[in-house]
């Protein structure tokens, strides 16, 4: 049995003759080569910097001109971007689509077996973006993560006001806002007159001022002002570092912008003027049009800031998806196709961690509350199959827009919530027609003013 597997295997004929693989580790990495061109085909290295130029002069030895690599947490990075430099084609292998054979219990098992899958033509490279779209998302993740760590300070903040039985945020809407961080400020540096602390009060407040006086009223303690005090420190400390970060997605939107010829003045106009909270500090739609020329946020759903991550998670070149079904299957937004024996198993998407596909997701819920067609869309199916399937359709047909707008130049033209229902009562109304004849009747429609209840 074992020569038969053998043999069978033999006889697939190898498309990549110069094919290698490395199995990622934390502390050291498996590598393999054509057991053809070496007397030992698989070689440990270590992690270090100086391991990985090792490696790539191993594999130049041997004549490697293509690697193969599982995606392992984080440690693949160093190990990629060294061996690109080097030269070498690298893909990257979703583990999914490379599972370990029954008996394949080690690193060289697995390096081994990747080898020989990608000698064969038989792995897919995962969507790597270029250089400059790749630092371009490295800038959003850790924007990314400075909003976050921010966010939890202003969960202290508001923790600290509580304990001084301090209900600012029952009087405003946002304690980071212009009125509540004006009051803040005042009350770490020492104020404690009622009518001074609510004379901070913006003009656009909702709230009076003796609405704010009565809720500032409370029970100053010094261990409740300490925390406060560092709380607001490190909330404006990582106001500063993200400032730091929106320098740094400039400068690299500039970088890539310099090689096209994109007039700033054709920017379409500003279909929206509300800014949202957190967006970076400079110009995102005027940044995005001098590289791309056209203007995504056009699309509902679609505002500046997350049409800047799909860029940083998608790029700004489709190509590597032919048409807009590969792109939304692999963002995971497509329906499943599990069939056997005729029959459909199943038609759920398939589970995914992917940025891009949350964003889409994000914009789906907003554009589920807007006067649009895609809004009405959204509604029909929510009510219908439930809020949770109604996101995904409707991201996914976000994502078909982004794709066509982007990769074909399409303009987008929002029908309007009206024209969508009313095409889909013509269609629903064609299909009731359709089946009425069929069953040997003449549907009509009641004239008007005809009484249709019935007794």
């Amino acid at each position: 049995m074992a020569n038969k597997k053998t043999h069978e295997l033999a006889a697939i004929e190898a498309v990549n003759i110069g094919a290698a693989a490395v199995d990622i580790g934390s502390r050291m990495h498996m590598a393999a080569v054509n057991p053809d061109v070496a007397d030992m085909p698989i070689r440990a290295f270590g992690t270090f910097t100086h391991d990985l130029h090792d490696l790539a002069d191993w594999f130049k030895k041997h004549g490697v001109t293509s690697v193969a690599m599982e995606s392992t947490s984080v440690y693949w990075i160093p190990a990629y971007e060294i061996l690109e430099q080097h030269g070498f084609e690298v893909i990257l292998v979703n583990a999914r689509y490379a599972k370990n054979v029954p008996g394949r219990k080690t690193d060289v098992s697995d390096a081994s077996w990747l080898r020989q899958l990608h000698s064969y033509g038989l792995l897919r490279g995962s969507f790597r973006p270029s250089r400059q779209i790749a630092t371009l998302r490295a800038y959003l993740r850790q924007r990314e993560r400075l909003v976050e760590y921010a966010a939890a300070h202003i969960q202290h903040m508001q923790k600290a006001l509580m304990e001084m039985n301090l209900q600012l945020h029952h009087v405003v809407s946002d304690i980071t806002g212009v009125t509540g961080m004006r009051i803040i400020r005042a009350i770490v540096a020492g104020e404690r007159d009622l009518e001074v602390l609510a004379s901070y009060r913006d003009v656009r407040c909702h709230a009076s001022v003796e609405t704010i006086k009565a809720a500032l009223n409370g029970n100053d303690r010094p261990e409740h002002i300490f925390a406060l005090t560092q709380s607001l420190d490190l909330y404006d400390y990582y106001q500063d570092k993200m400032l730091e970060c929106d320098r740094n997605l400039e400068a690299t939107l500039d970088t890539l912008a310099a090689d096209q010829d994109h007039d700033p003045g054709q920017l379409p106009r500003v279909r929206t003027k509300t800014k949202q909270v957190g967006t970076p500090s400079f110009d995102v739609r005027a940044a995005l049009f001098g590289i791309l020329g056209i203007d995504l946020t056009q699309i509902h759903g679609l505002g500046p800031s997350l049409f800047l991550k799909l860029v940083g998670e998608c790029g700004t070149d489709l190509r590597a998806w032919p048409s807009a079904k590969h792109f939304t299957s692999w963002l995971c937004l497509a329906p499943g196709n599990k069939i056997s024996g005729g029959k459909v198993l199943s038609s759920r998407t398939r589970r995914s961690s992917s940025r891009a596909a949350a964003l889409l997701r994000l914009a789906a819920v907003t554009i589920g509350r807007s006067d649009t067609a895609l809004g009405a869309f959204y509604r029909r199916l929510a009510a219908r199959a439930g809020k949770s399937k109604a996101v995904t359709a409707t991201a996914r047909k976000i994502a078909v827009l982004f794709y066509n707008t982007l990769r074909h130049g399409m303009t987008y033209q929002d029908p309007g919530a009206y024209h969508y229902e009313e095409r889909y009562r013509s269609r629903v109304l064609g299909n009731l027609k359709r089946r009425a004849k069929s069953l040997g009747y003449d549907l009509r429609e009641l004239p008007k003013g005809t009484d249709m209840a019935v007794s």
